[in-house]
């Protein structure tokens, strides 16, 4: 085994085990494998093991492989009384907590709502653009809905 397979199997297995909340955190997991490794080579690694940074029930945010997320996608309620919407024409803008916009952003991609074409995401702030077709209302009610029965 090469040393980025080594490398990418114990990243692996440290995610696993342990929860991963930063990429020091990470880095040093690595480094206490055995693996001196850059942040720029940790970042690749990241990117191409598709290793994803999702808030948890507590609403902070864990590193987690792509098979580790459940079936069931649902946000951490913490975030619920912190989004706000607000439209220019049809397009919507979310507003959320800090930190939170690409994962609420994920969640209204992954439901692939009819209505909606998709999002951008900022830190704080979402885009959300929507199709053709569709009525400022009716985005706004798949928007409400997406939050309400999450």
């Amino acid at each position: 085994m090469n040393g980025k397979k080594q490398r990418f199997s114990v990243i692996e297995r440290i995610l696993r085990k342990e929860i991963v909340r930063s990429q020091c955190e990470l880095q040093k997991a690595l480094t206490d494998s055995g693996f001196m490794v850059t942040q720029a080579t940790l970042s690749r690694d990241i990117r191409q093991m598709k290793i994803v940074k999702k808030p948890d029930r507590d609403g902070l945010y864990r590193y987690i492989l792509p098979d580790m997320e459940t079936k069931e996608k649902r946000l951490p309620t913490a975030l619920f009384n912190d989004l706000t919407c607000e439209f220019s024409g049809n397009l919507a803008v979310i507003k959320t907590r800090p930190g939170y916009a690409m994962s609420v952003a994920s969640f209204i991609d992954e439901q692939t709502p009819t209505e909606i074409l998709g999002t951008i995401a900022g830190d704080d702030t979402i885009l959300v653009i929507p199709r053709d077709g569709f009525t400022r209302s009716q985005v706004e009610e798949t928007i409400k809905q997406l939050i309400i029965n999450n």
